[in-house]
């Protein structure tokens, strides 16, 4: 029998805890890969409870325009690859760093590199789960018979616009179920949709996996209300925009450590550490 999951195990144990899990979203290589390891151990100390890993794309139908800069800004110069993001994350483990990993990736890299092939780097990269935006569920079967093959989950999303399709994603979800917030792409908004909460209660009485809440959030009010809602908060855009603004100490050896301590403060702000 395989090993449990993390991401499983991680959410088990949280609502044995009372404890809702926070997921960051980081694009891996912005501004470089050095930077991005060393955000992920920063990461973990802040508190976070499974971390999502960008594969910067050139063309990212679902991000925002923080997102967007992030994946130009780690394709510019060294371009950033989905190879080089899976060796991130093994560095990451060879540091210590128990967080569970989900790569977060358009289909294409994935294709380019062919499924097996894939996989078995990721398995061996420590990731436990996939986030594919642009692969829908009626195209998905494959890559998802691969990945559970190998005990990782293919993660779906879905949004307020799914409606009867909820229940047919959420029959066959492991993981948790991506609950995204609003219509349109990633991005920092101050207000949502009035009926955000009765679609998260929708999929909730759909879903035999827990459910988590991405898109737009950026404060710790925020944080706090879908906290309530869920079982997991993702916050992508903010902490990317966190990031874009440290660029600099970042990129400089000398200075990074600061420009990661920024980081990490505004996560531990989120979660009201």
């Amino acid at each position: 029998m395989s090993a449990v999951n993390a991401i499983d195990s991680t959410f088990a144990r949280l609502k044995e805890q009372g404890k809702t899990a926070f997921i960051p979203y980081v694009t891996i290589g912005d501004p470089n890969l050095d930077a991005s390891l060393a955000i992920l151990q920063e990461l973990e100390a802040a508190g976070a409870d499974i971390v999502e890993l960008g594969v910067p794309y050139s063309d990212p139908l679902a991000d925002g325009p923080v997102i967007q800069r992030a994946s130009m800004r780690a394709l510019t110069g060294k371009l950033t690859t989905i190879l080089d993001v899976l060796e991130v994350a093994r560095k990451a483990r060879e540091t210590g760093i128990q967080l569970p990993f989900i790569l977060f990736t358009y289909y294409n890299p994935i294709l380019q590199l062919g499924l097996e092939r894939f996989i078995e780097i990721a398995v061996e990269s420590g990731i436990s789960g996939l986030i594919v935006p642009d692969l829908p569920l009626e195209e998905d079967a494959e890559l998802k018979s691969i990945a559970q093959q190998r005990n990782i989950h293919l993660i779906p999303l879905v949004a307020p616009t799914s409606k009867q399709r909820v229940e047919r994603i959420a029959r066959q979800a492991t993981g948790f179920i991506y609950c995204v917030s609003s219509l349109g792409v990633t991005g920092e908004r101050s207000s949502f949709a009035t009926n955000v909460d009765e679609f998260l209660d929708t999929v909730r009485s759909a879903a035999s996996v827990p459910i988590a809440v991405g898109f737009g959030i950026s404060s710790r009010e925020q944080v706090e209300h879908f906290a309530e809602k869920c079982d997991g908060v993702i916050v992508g855009s903010a902490i990317v925009r966190k990031i874009e603004e440290q660029e600099e100490n970042l990129r400089d050896p000398s200075k990074r450590a600061a420009g990661v301590r920024a980081v990490g403060d505004f996560v531990r702000s989120l979660k009201g550490n």
